[in-house]
């Protein structure tokens, strides 16, 4: 159950946004009272807080002109949430798990492609996704909106450096794979058993040519069409499922 911080109004002071982060939608909210962590109180109109998912939950009724101030965002779907600070996880312990099946992403700044690839990730069931400290997008509300949750269930671990994270990868037993255009190597062909780390470029550049260098094989998705590229969410996706179907974990 939500429970009110009792500190606080909740209310930002004029001129600074709340120290707390805000969620908002339903599925992000739905899905931090299911997580990790700590949901303190609970906005929404009279007509969301009526939904069966809410009932136990301490709701806070608000009109739309007041979430959208409280969340900075429009696009609440009529309730938000003030929740504790994004709990990261530790990137050694994702690379040590049985059969560890880990995405990276390297510099992906763009808040929606994190949070396509948390969502992808998740649905796959991998063990976690791991990003770098800088120059990159964080687990925001944003990303969070874009994830539809997923990120208070799929662990996202930050290093500072990327290319020695892999190392550490290769040292407890995963084999590192870089998703590239360049690559030689068929995305359906290396032998997925056993600890996966999945490396996936930024928009636009790709994977950096040290991150590159430091994956075991670069592999490639046919194009059969006229665009250069997938996305990087739909390419997170396609890796994710193809190792399922590898390890055969698909039914």
């Amino acid at each position: 159950m939500a429970r009110r911080d009792r500190s606080s109004s909740g209310r930002p002071e004029a001129g600074r946004r709340p120290s707390l982060p805000v969620l908002y939608g339903r599925n992000p909210v739905r899905e931090a009272l299911r997580g990790r962590r700590r949901v303190r109180r609970v906005w929404a109109t009279a007509a969301v807080g009526r939904e069966p998912w809410l009932r136990g939950v301490e709701v806070e009724r608000a009109e739309t002109a007041e979430l959208t101030e409280r969340c900075g965002s429009p696009d609440h779907q009529g309730v938000c949430a003030q929740v504790d600070p994004y709990p990261y996880a530790d990137a050694a312990q994702l690379v040590a798990a049985p059969k560890a099946l880990v995405v990276v992403l390297d510099e992906v700044q763009d808040p929606q492609n994190l949070g396509a690839v948390c969502r992808a990730a998740e649905c796959a069931g991998a063990t976690g996704v791991v990003v770098p400290e800088r120059r990159a997008a964080d687990v925001t509300p944003a990303v969070a909106k874009a994830s539809a949750g997923a990120v208070e269930h799929v662990p996202v671990a930050r290093v500072r450096n990327l290319a020695d994270f892999l190392a550490d990868a290769k040292a407890a037993g995963c084999w590192c794979y870089g998703a590239a255009s360049s690559g030689v190597v068929a995305y359906d062909a290396p032998d997925y058993a056993g600890g996966v780390v999945v490396v996936l470029g930024s928009e636009g550049r790709g994977l950096r040519p040290r991150v590159a260098a430091a994956c075991d094989a670069l592999i490639a998705l046919p194009l059969r069409g006229k665009v250069e590229s997938l996305n990087v969410g739909a390419t997170a996706a396609v890796i994710l499922y193809e190792i399922l179907q590898s390890r055969g974990e698909n039914g």
